[in-house]
C-alpha cells in the first residue's frame, strides 16, 4: 500500500497519498494558463464608430500647488488664498458634485499645517475629492 504500513492490512493508514491532489492541481493550473493566454491574445479586429462627443469633456480637476515659500498656484498661475477661494466657488457652482476634484502639490519643504488648511478650505466648498502629488519614485 502507498504510504501505508506493509505488514499488516488491517491497521489504519495514517498517512495522505498528496499525488493524486498534486496532478488535480497541476491539471486546473494547466487549463488557467491555456485559458489565459486564449483570452489574452485572441481578439476580433474590427473597425470601432467614432465618438460625436467632445473628447476634452472630461471633468476638470484643480491643480492647487504651494512652493517652498508658501506662495500659491491654481493651475500653475500664481494666486492668493481669497482668488482660491472664489475660483473653487465658481468650480462647485459649474461642476457636478460627484465630478469635483482637486490635486495638490506640495514642495516637501511646506509645513503640513499649509497642506491641510488648502484641504480644510477645499472641503469646506464642497470639494471632499483630492489627491496628494507625490513623486513617482518616492512610491517604491
Amino acid at each position: 500500500m502507498a504510504g501505508g504500513s506493509q505488514k499488516d492490512d488491517d491497521e489504519m493508514i495514517t498517512s495522505i497519498n498528496v499525488t493524486p491532489l498534486v496532478d488535480v492541481v497541476l491539471v486546473l493550473l494547466i487549463i488557467l494558463m491555456v485559458t489565459a493566454s486564449y483570452i489574452a491574445s485572441r481578439s476580433i479586429p474590427m473597425d470601432l464608430p467614432t465618438a460625436s462627443g467632445d473628447p476634452t469633456a472630461q471633468a476638470r480637476t484643480l491643480a492647487i500647488s504651494i512652493n517652498a515659500e508658501g506662495a500659491l498656484f491654481l493651475d500653475a498661475e500664481p494666486t492668493t488664498e481669497e482668488a482660491l477661494i472664489a475660483s473653487v466657488r465658481q468650480y462647485v457652482s459649474e461642476t457636478e458634485e460627484a465630478e469635483r476634484r482637486a490635486a495638490i502639490a506640495a514642495d516637501a519643504r511646506v509645513t503640513h499645517g499649509q497642506v491641510v488648511h488648502i484641504i480644510d478650505l477645499l472641503r469646506r466648498n464642497q470639494v471632499n475629492h483630492f489627491a496628494i502629488n507625490v513623486r513617482p519614485e518616492d512610491l517604491q
